[in-house]
Protein backbone atom coordinates (compact mmCIF):
# COMPACT_ATOMS: atom_id res chain seq x y z
CA UNK A 1 0.00 0.00 0.00
CA UNK A 2 1.16 3.18 -0.80
CA UNK A 3 2.42 5.72 2.48
CA UNK A 4 0.39 8.82 2.82
CA UNK A 5 1.89 12.02 2.03
CA UNK A 6 1.00 14.03 4.83
CA UNK A 7 0.27 17.11 2.21
CA UNK A 8 -4.01 16.79 3.18
CA UNK A 9 -4.61 19.59 0.69
CA UNK A 10 -3.97 17.11 -2.40
CA UNK A 11 -6.66 15.86 -4.04
CA UNK A 12 -7.15 12.40 -5.72
CA UNK A 13 -6.75 12.50 -9.57
CA UNK A 14 -10.26 11.68 -11.07
CA UNK A 15 -9.75 8.61 -12.95
CA UNK A 16 -9.36 8.48 -16.49
CA UNK A 17 -11.64 8.83 -19.19
CA UNK A 18 -12.16 5.35 -20.86
CA UNK A 19 -12.74 6.70 -24.33
CA UNK A 20 -13.03 3.47 -25.80
CA UNK A 21 -16.52 3.14 -23.92
CA UNK A 22 -17.46 6.56 -24.43
CA UNK A 23 -16.98 5.85 -28.32
CA UNK A 24 -18.92 2.50 -28.00
CA UNK A 25 -21.87 3.87 -26.59
CA UNK A 26 -21.97 6.98 -28.57
CA UNK A 27 -21.82 4.48 -31.52
CA UNK A 28 -24.42 2.67 -29.91
CA UNK A 29 -26.67 5.99 -30.07
CA UNK A 30 -26.12 6.48 -33.36
CA UNK A 31 -26.63 3.18 -34.39
CA UNK A 32 -30.22 3.07 -32.68
CA UNK A 33 -31.15 6.46 -34.85
CA UNK A 34 -29.94 5.39 -38.04
CA UNK A 35 -30.65 1.34 -37.77
CA UNK A 36 -33.98 1.42 -34.94
CA UNK A 37 -34.07 -1.87 -33.06
CA UNK A 38 -36.71 -4.31 -34.56
CA UNK A 39 -38.28 -7.54 -34.11
CA UNK A 40 -36.33 -10.09 -36.15
CA UNK A 41 -39.35 -11.14 -37.43
CA UNK A 42 -42.00 -8.63 -37.34
CA UNK A 43 -40.03 -6.05 -37.72
CA UNK A 44 -42.01 -4.22 -34.88
CA UNK A 45 -40.10 -1.60 -33.06
CA UNK A 46 -38.38 -2.63 -29.89
CA UNK A 47 -36.33 -1.65 -27.15
CA UNK A 48 -32.96 -3.84 -28.18
CA UNK A 49 -30.95 -5.09 -31.12
CA UNK A 50 -31.15 -9.41 -31.91
CA UNK A 51 -34.19 -10.33 -30.12
CA UNK A 52 -37.81 -10.55 -30.98
CA UNK A 53 -40.97 -8.84 -30.21
CA UNK A 54 -43.21 -9.78 -27.32
CA UNK A 55 -45.89 -11.48 -29.71
CA UNK A 56 -43.49 -12.88 -31.99
CA UNK A 57 -41.68 -14.07 -28.62
CA UNK A 58 -44.95 -15.90 -27.16
CA UNK A 59 -45.22 -17.56 -30.26
CA UNK A 60 -42.05 -19.93 -29.44
CA UNK A 61 -42.56 -23.61 -28.03
CA UNK A 62 -39.60 -23.77 -25.76
CA UNK A 63 -38.13 -27.47 -24.96
CA UNK A 64 -37.73 -27.08 -21.04
CA UNK A 65 -37.48 -29.94 -18.41
CA UNK A 66 -38.95 -32.44 -18.04
CA UNK A 67 -37.10 -34.32 -21.02
CA UNK A 68 -36.26 -37.54 -22.49
CA UNK A 69 -32.58 -37.38 -21.91
CA UNK A 70 -31.67 -39.59 -24.95
CA UNK A 71 -33.92 -37.90 -27.45
CA UNK A 72 -34.69 -34.52 -25.80
CA UNK A 73 -38.46 -34.76 -26.61
CA UNK A 74 -40.64 -32.82 -23.89
CA UNK A 75 -42.09 -35.59 -21.50
CA UNK A 76 -45.31 -34.54 -19.31
CA UNK A 77 -44.55 -35.26 -16.02
CA UNK A 78 -40.80 -35.68 -13.84
CA UNK A 79 -40.29 -38.95 -12.07
CA UNK A 80 -36.96 -37.37 -10.05
CA UNK A 81 -33.99 -39.06 -11.90
CA UNK A 82 -33.10 -39.13 -15.34
CA UNK A 83 -35.92 -39.86 -17.87
CA UNK A 84 -36.11 -42.09 -21.18
CA UNK A 85 -39.17 -42.03 -23.53
CA UNK A 86 -40.52 -44.96 -24.78
CA UNK A 87 -39.26 -43.89 -27.89
CA UNK A 88 -35.22 -43.86 -27.17
CA UNK A 89 -36.16 -47.13 -25.41
CA UNK A 90 -37.48 -49.04 -28.54
CA UNK A 91 -35.51 -47.89 -30.70
CA UNK A 92 -32.01 -45.66 -28.94
CA UNK A 93 -30.15 -43.19 -31.35
CA UNK A 94 -26.52 -43.78 -32.08
CA UNK A 95 -25.58 -40.38 -30.39
CA UNK A 96 -25.64 -40.13 -26.59
CA UNK A 97 -28.29 -37.48 -26.28
CA UNK A 98 -29.59 -34.51 -28.31
CA UNK A 99 -31.54 -31.13 -27.02
CA UNK A 100 -32.98 -28.43 -28.77
CA UNK A 101 -33.71 -25.14 -28.28
CA UNK A 102 -37.58 -25.36 -29.31
CA UNK A 103 -40.40 -26.99 -31.01
CA UNK A 104 -40.33 -26.67 -34.77
CA UNK A 105 -43.54 -24.42 -34.85
CA UNK A 106 -44.53 -21.05 -35.17
CA UNK A 107 -42.21 -18.27 -34.97
CA UNK A 108 -38.94 -20.82 -34.26
CA UNK A 109 -39.83 -21.89 -37.88
CA UNK A 110 -39.99 -18.68 -39.20
CA UNK A 111 -36.52 -18.04 -37.92
CA UNK A 112 -34.95 -21.26 -39.51
CA UNK A 113 -36.26 -20.67 -42.53
CA UNK A 114 -35.06 -17.03 -42.26
CA UNK A 115 -31.95 -18.33 -41.97
CA UNK A 116 -31.39 -21.37 -43.74
CA UNK A 117 -33.69 -19.96 -46.90
CA UNK A 118 -33.07 -16.17 -46.92
CA UNK A 119 -29.87 -14.98 -45.83
CA UNK A 120 -30.47 -13.71 -42.91
CA UNK A 121 -27.40 -13.88 -40.98
CA UNK A 122 -28.65 -11.12 -38.51
CA UNK A 123 -30.41 -13.81 -36.72
CA UNK A 124 -27.38 -15.87 -35.52
CA UNK A 125 -26.27 -14.25 -32.70
CA UNK A 126 -30.06 -14.36 -31.25
CA UNK A 127 -30.27 -18.19 -32.43
CA UNK A 128 -26.81 -18.96 -30.94
CA UNK A 129 -27.78 -17.61 -27.48
CA UNK A 130 -30.48 -20.06 -27.98
CA UNK A 131 -28.34 -22.67 -28.68
CA UNK A 132 -25.92 -22.42 -26.21
CA UNK A 133 -28.42 -21.75 -23.24
CA UNK A 134 -30.50 -25.31 -24.58
CA UNK A 135 -27.58 -26.96 -24.48
CA UNK A 136 -25.56 -26.16 -21.51
CA UNK A 137 -25.21 -29.44 -20.32
CA UNK A 138 -23.90 -30.87 -23.20
CA UNK A 139 -21.24 -27.93 -23.86
CA UNK A 140 -20.26 -28.84 -20.60
CA UNK A 141 -18.94 -32.59 -21.68
CA UNK A 142 -18.07 -31.46 -25.16
CA UNK A 143 -14.34 -30.53 -26.67
CA UNK A 144 -15.19 -30.20 -30.54
CA UNK A 145 -18.46 -28.41 -32.04
CA UNK A 146 -19.05 -30.13 -35.81
CA UNK A 147 -21.90 -28.86 -38.09
CA UNK A 148 -23.77 -31.20 -39.93
CA UNK A 149 -22.14 -30.82 -43.12
CA UNK A 150 -24.26 -30.02 -46.42
CA UNK A 151 -24.46 -31.36 -49.74
CA UNK A 152 -22.32 -29.70 -52.47
CA UNK A 153 -24.86 -28.99 -54.76
CA UNK A 154 -26.88 -26.92 -52.25
CA UNK A 155 -23.56 -25.27 -50.66
CA UNK A 156 -22.85 -24.10 -53.93
CA UNK A 157 -27.00 -23.16 -54.47
CA UNK A 158 -26.75 -21.65 -50.76
CA UNK A 159 -23.43 -20.25 -50.48
CA UNK A 160 -22.85 -21.09 -46.65
CA UNK A 161 -24.11 -23.93 -44.58
CA UNK A 162 -26.39 -22.71 -41.78
CA UNK A 163 -25.22 -25.74 -39.48
CA UNK A 164 -21.51 -24.06 -39.82
CA UNK A 165 -23.01 -20.99 -39.09
CA UNK A 166 -24.75 -22.43 -35.87
CA UNK A 167 -22.16 -24.55 -34.57
CA UNK A 168 -19.48 -21.42 -34.83
CA UNK A 169 -21.77 -18.99 -33.13
CA UNK A 170 -21.67 -22.02 -30.48
CA UNK A 171 -18.13 -22.09 -30.16
CA UNK A 172 -17.76 -18.30 -30.23
CA UNK A 173 -19.63 -18.40 -27.32
CA UNK A 174 -18.57 -21.00 -25.13
CA UNK A 175 -15.00 -21.33 -26.08
CA UNK A 176 -15.42 -25.13 -27.98
CA UNK A 177 -12.75 -25.76 -30.66
CA UNK A 178 -14.66 -25.50 -34.40
CA UNK A 179 -13.65 -28.36 -36.50
CA UNK A 180 -16.02 -27.58 -39.60
CA UNK A 181 -14.33 -29.79 -42.01
CA UNK A 182 -14.38 -32.98 -39.53
CA UNK A 183 -17.43 -34.27 -41.11
CA UNK A 184 -18.14 -34.54 -44.70
CA UNK A 185 -20.86 -35.88 -46.99
CA UNK A 186 -19.56 -38.61 -49.29
CA UNK A 187 -22.77 -39.57 -50.70
CA UNK A 188 -25.02 -37.50 -52.42
CA UNK A 189 -28.81 -37.43 -50.85
CA UNK A 190 -32.34 -36.50 -51.52
CA UNK A 191 -33.67 -33.97 -50.22
CA UNK A 192 -35.53 -35.34 -46.63
CA UNK A 193 -38.23 -32.99 -47.35
CA UNK A 194 -41.59 -35.25 -47.93
CA UNK A 195 -39.74 -38.75 -47.08
CA UNK A 196 -40.81 -41.15 -44.74
CA UNK A 197 -39.34 -42.43 -41.89
CA UNK A 198 -37.37 -45.34 -43.54
CA UNK A 199 -37.20 -43.14 -46.41
CA UNK A 200 -35.13 -40.64 -44.57
CA UNK A 201 -32.87 -43.43 -42.98
CA UNK A 202 -32.04 -45.17 -46.17
CA UNK A 203 -31.50 -41.82 -47.59
CA UNK A 204 -28.45 -41.14 -45.42
CA UNK A 205 -27.01 -44.58 -44.28
CA UNK A 206 -23.52 -43.99 -44.98
CA UNK A 207 -23.76 -40.58 -46.28
CA UNK A 208 -20.81 -39.52 -43.66
CA UNK A 209 -17.36 -40.30 -43.12
CA UNK A 210 -14.59 -38.49 -41.06
CA UNK A 211 -11.62 -38.09 -43.87
CA UNK A 212 -8.98 -40.31 -42.74
CA UNK A 213 -6.47 -37.24 -42.27
CA UNK A 214 -8.73 -36.40 -40.30
CA UNK A 215 -9.49 -39.38 -37.59
CA UNK A 216 -6.74 -38.30 -35.42
CA UNK A 217 -8.68 -35.30 -34.12
CA UNK A 218 -11.71 -37.23 -33.93
CA UNK A 219 -10.16 -40.74 -31.84
CA UNK A 220 -11.07 -40.86 -27.67
CA UNK A 221 -12.73 -37.01 -28.51
CA UNK A 222 -16.11 -35.48 -27.22
CA UNK A 223 -18.28 -34.20 -30.08
CA UNK A 224 -20.91 -31.76 -29.99
CA UNK A 225 -22.89 -31.85 -33.25
CA UNK A 226 -24.72 -29.22 -34.04
CA UNK A 227 -27.45 -28.58 -36.61
CA UNK A 228 -30.91 -26.41 -37.61
CA UNK A 229 -33.46 -29.14 -37.08
CA UNK A 230 -34.05 -32.81 -35.66
CA UNK A 231 -37.05 -34.37 -37.57
CA UNK A 232 -36.58 -38.02 -36.92
CA UNK A 233 -33.05 -38.33 -36.48
CA UNK A 234 -31.86 -39.99 -39.42
CA UNK A 235 -29.34 -37.15 -40.18
CA UNK A 236 -28.01 -37.08 -37.07
CA UNK A 237 -28.18 -40.41 -36.50
CA UNK A 238 -26.08 -41.25 -39.81
CA UNK A 239 -23.65 -38.81 -38.72
CA UNK A 240 -23.23 -40.10 -34.93
CA UNK A 241 -22.16 -43.39 -36.57
CA UNK A 242 -19.70 -41.88 -38.85
CA UNK A 243 -18.17 -39.97 -36.58
CA UNK A 244 -18.22 -43.36 -33.61
CA UNK A 245 -16.59 -45.15 -36.00
CA UNK A 246 -13.78 -42.70 -36.38
CA UNK A 247 -13.26 -43.23 -32.64
CA UNK A 248 -15.40 -40.14 -31.34
CA UNK A 249 -15.57 -41.02 -27.15
CA UNK A 250 -18.82 -39.14 -27.17
CA UNK A 251 -21.47 -37.48 -29.64
CA UNK A 252 -24.30 -35.19 -28.52
CA UNK A 253 -26.43 -33.47 -30.68
CA UNK A 254 -27.39 -29.72 -30.56
CA UNK A 255 -30.14 -28.07 -32.60
CA UNK A 256 -32.37 -25.52 -32.59
CA UNK A 257 -35.41 -27.05 -33.09
CA UNK A 258 -36.87 -30.57 -32.79
CA UNK A 259 -40.23 -32.07 -34.62
CA UNK A 260 -41.99 -32.97 -31.55
CA UNK A 261 -45.15 -34.37 -33.32
CA UNK A 262 -43.79 -37.11 -34.84
CA UNK A 263 -47.44 -38.32 -35.64
CA UNK A 264 -46.87 -35.91 -38.63
CA UNK A 265 -44.19 -37.81 -40.08
CA UNK A 266 -45.28 -40.88 -41.85
CA UNK A 267 -43.96 -43.98 -41.05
Amino acid sequence: MAEWSGNESAEVPPPPDNDAGRFRKAFRALSDIVMPPVCLICRAPIAGHDTLCARCWRDIDFIRPPLCDRLGLPLPYATGGTMISAAAAADPPPYDRARAVASYAGSMRTLVHALKFHDRHDVRRLLGKWLVEAGRELVADAEIAVPVPLARRRLWTRRFNQAALLAGEGARLTGLRYEPLLLERVRATESQVGLTRGQRHRNVSGAFAVPSRREGSVAGRKILLVDDVITTGSTVGACARALRHAGAARVDVLALALVTDHALIPS
